[in-house]
């Protein structure tokens, strides 16, 4: 049971060190207030109505862009080093303390020890399942 436990409790940390390291981008791309697409790991396509080049520039500043970019960038952990020595004192005192407590309360005994060793068993009379016709299959 306690391997199994501990194969879990490692299983568990190795998906917990994965996500947080792991960094992804959303992409959304807004034609006015509607959302026309959404995508990971990739720019977003648009809609098909970005501004086309004119031959004047009154009707440039005239049209005004209806599209629009959203990026969300999730960055995940860069460093997973981390050292003892940024802990301050106190919290120091606690880890090793922790460290310690759990270590020596699942210490085994020495010898083992059988609380029933010196007992004796009662003198059967009789057979007790033969007299009631009881038996186990």
């Amino acid at each position: 049971m306690k391997i199994f436990f501990s194969k879990i409790v490692s299983c568990l940390m190795a998906l917990v060190v994965l996500l947080s390291t792991t960094s992804f981008t959303v992409d959304m791309h807004y034609c006015g207030n509607d959302l026309v697409d959404v995508a990971l790991l990739k720019p977003a396509e648009n809609c098909g109505m970005e501004m086309q080049d004119s031959s004047s520039d009154e009707e440039k500043v005239a049209k005004s862009n209806c599209c629009t970019d959203e990026h969300i960038v999730v960055e995940g952990q860069k460093e997973l080093k981390s050292s003892f020595e940024k802990l301050t004192f106190h919290q120091q005192t606690i880890l090793v303390s922790y460290v310690l407590t759990s270590l020596n309360l699942f210490e085994g005994l020495q010898q083992n020890i059988v609380p029933f060793k010196d007992y004796i068993p009662p003198i059967l009379v009789s057979e007790i399942q033969l007299e009631n016709q009881t038996f186990l299959i």
